[in-house]
């Protein structure tokens, strides 16, 4: 073998062996430095913010970004399991660099260069953070951010109900609706500001969430806001939210697996200092049920292997899931899961943000269902 070649081959060694050992690097740091202060990252956003640059320290902020421009160009399937992982250890670390990595996602795929070449080389290593604010678009009725055309850009007006991240995202990309239907995304900073025209952007005091508090989820007031066309990341069609969410209704879920596996990580902790045979028992019966959700959602992911139909009710079985195993940890925990800081708390909470993020009536309705199924039909 030549020389060229050899050093080929240990080039695709290292590409083929690289999605590995980005999980087991993202899993080694998860487990040692994030698992043990999970409930304080929960509560403190001083804590969540060192968690989220610990990620950022091993570049592991921009996964789908391609590798051109700083990120690591992973597959869908590899950045899945990466989805499992990090709600396993703390859902609030998850919410948070999840909002990042969704924003790099909307770089990636704009035609605008400059923003590209703004924003996308400092991602990954979280040199600067980027949230989202346009969950608003899936409402019916009028709506409650709009953009109205004017000469360079567009004026925005209104109020986005969500947008997490304050105090750690130096910028949002927020979404409005413009009068003919279709909705513009732009980028707007995520700090107080007034603008020399006269519009401003100013945001409300964190929110008292029932959990994940630390990750700062504050309302922005849009008014008069001047978006100048350079700052825009692209113009969506009518509807294309809807069509987005039909399309991706598999991918909430895999936080949903994650979650339960961190109910379970508990339930069997609870075993080997209990030996309980029943907890035991509770233990593989839903261990091997998760493995059999995960291996579905994973089989379901290449395009057209399934309906949408068959993604929305495995997307609500992950939920399901979710919702049970923290039950169960709950359960094997006792008077002990009362305690705010108890572990088995905090991932019962994780459930209820899992069970309602990126939801859609389809999605409600199908949950819904899963929870009123019947002893004898079940």
């Amino acid at each position: 073998m030549s020389l060229t070649a050899e050093n080929q081959g240990v080039a695709d060694d290292c590409d083929r062996n690289y999605p590995q050992a980005l999980l087991e690097l993202a899993e080694s740091y998860l487990r040692e430095s994030v698992a043990p202060v999970a409930s304080e990252i929960d509560d403190n956003p001083e804590a969540l913010k060192q968690a989220l640059q610990g990620m950022g320290d091993r570049s592991l902020l921009a996964l789908r970004v391609p590798k051109v421009w700083g990120g690591a160009g992973v597959s869908e399937v590899t950045y899945r399991r990466f989805q499992q992982l990090v709600p396993r250890y703390s859902g609030a670390l998850n919410f948070l660099q999840t909002q990042h990595q969704s924003a790099a996602g909307f770089f990636t795929n704009s035609e605008n260069e400059a923003l590209k070449q703004q924003y996308l080389p400092y991602m990954s290593k979280g040199q600067i953070l980027v949230g989202i604010g346009f969950s608003h678009l899936r409402r019916p009725g009028d709506p409650i951010i709009k953009a109205i055309p004017v000469e360079g850009g567009y004026h925005l007006g209104g109020k986005v109900p969500w947008v997490t991240g304050f105090g750690f995202f130096q910028d949002f990309i927020v979404g409005a609706a413009l009068p003919d239907g279709r909705a513009i995304y732009g980028v707007v900073p995520f700090v107080e500001t007034v603008q020399e025209t006269g519009g401003t952007i100013a945001f409300s005091e964190p929110m008292q969430m029932g959990a994940m508090s630390s990750t700062n989820t504050v309302t922005a007031t849009l008014t008069y806001w001047f978006l100048p066309q350079k700052r825009v990341v692209f113009v969506k069609p009518i509807g294309a939210i809807h069509e987005n969410d039909k399309k991706n209704v598999l991918h909430h879920g895999f936080y949903s697996l994650g979650c339960a596996r961190a109910g379970l990580d508990i339930v069997e902790a609870a075993y080997q200092t209990k030996q309980l045979s029943f907890i035991k028992q509770a233990f593989e019966s839903l261990n091997e049920e998760l493995t059999r959700c995960q291996s579905a959602m994973m089989q379901a992911l290449p395009p057209d292997s399934q309906t949408w139909e068959e993604r929305l009710q495995l997307r609500s079985w992950a939920i399901n899931l979710a919702q049970r195993c923290a039950s169960a940890a709950v359960t094997v925990s006792s008077g002990a899961a009362n305690y705010r800081y108890h572990a088995a708390q905090r991932v019962y909470r994780e459930a209820l943000v899992f069970t309602v993020s990126g939801q859609t009536t389809a999605v409600m309705e199908a949950t819904l269902a899963r929870l009123v199924v019947s002893e004898g039909s079940a």
